[in-house]
């Protein structure tokens, strides 16, 4: 009797499969990690050059408020940063806007932490977690 040829995965070729899938994740997750860390900071800037036009537009000497849409970063969907105008000062210009990481969102302990725009155009990060800043262009993605 002969019995019929069967085929299957030996340990090796199981093993070298497993090899590679585990290298492909090690490199690949950090910098899939690391893309999305820009793109919200890429958003938190946008949001803040958008708030920043909408004030200049406003021209009212009292307090302005952001209007919905204009408070939050992305512009629509879940906020990952909410937008606060700060009150004006000697050394801003005028006014000043900063984008705070929500409590819960993802970039709640990012390194670049708070970013603050003013009416001279200086930006800025503050980050209250560790102190320490990446440099502004890489959390302005001017790098």
């Amino acid at each position: 009797m002969m019995r019929p040829h069967t085929s299957a995965f030996t340990l090796l070729e199981l093993m070298i499969a497993l090899a590679i899938a585990a290298t492909l994740v090690v490199f690949a997750v950090p910098s899939y990690r690391s893309h999305v860390a820009r793109t919200h900071r890429v958003d938190a800037s946008s949001a803040l050059y958008r708030a920043a036009q909408f004030i200049e537009g406003s021209a009212v000497d009292r307090a302005v408020i952001l209007p919905p849409g204009l408070d939050q970063a992305p512009q629509f969907g879940t906020p990952i940063y909410r937008l606060q105008v700060l009150p004006p000062d000697d050394a801003n210009g005028g006014y000043s806007v900063e984008a705070v990481p929500t409590e819960i969102g993802p970039m709640r302990d990012d390194a670049c932490g708070t970013f603050t725009l003013d009416a001279t155009g200086l930006r800025s990060n503050r980050n209250g977690a560790n102190g320490t800043l990446p440099t502004s262009g890489e959390c302005w993605n001017t790098s």
